[in-house]
């Protein structure tokens, strides 16, 4: 059983566990399911509250498949959930991640 299909079953018991959740996203993305991936992140940008990792992971991938448009979305929305739950250290990498972005893909 692949590690994707053990966070699968486990979210079968517990659909609404955040961690697995995530880590479901990140696996689906080692596997090169971008789209499947992406959706899972943003499922959990629209939690409430919004989970936080989730924004820049997606931008991440966003920005490694020449989306960087959406990957900028993706920031600007993860900084302000980020400082609306007062997770400054998020805010801040993100600002970082968002500023090296420049100006590709304009």
């Amino acid at each position: 059983m692949s590690r994707r299909e053990k966070i699968e079953a486990m979210l079968v018991d517990e659909p609404g566990d955040t961690f697995l959740r995530y880590s479901l996203a990140m696996e689906l993305e080692k596997e090169g399911a971008n789209d499947a991936s992406l959706a899972k992140f943003n499922e959990l940008t629209r939690d409430e509250p919004p989970y936080v990792p989730a924004f820049f992971m997606a931008a991440q991938q966003l920005a490694k498949l020449d989306r960087v448009n959406e990957a900028r979305s993706y920031l600007r929305d993860g900084i302000e959930a980020a400082r609306q739950q007062g997770n400054a250290h998020a805010a801040g990498e993100m600002s970082e991640f968002l500023s090296s972005l420049g100006s590709a893909g304009e």
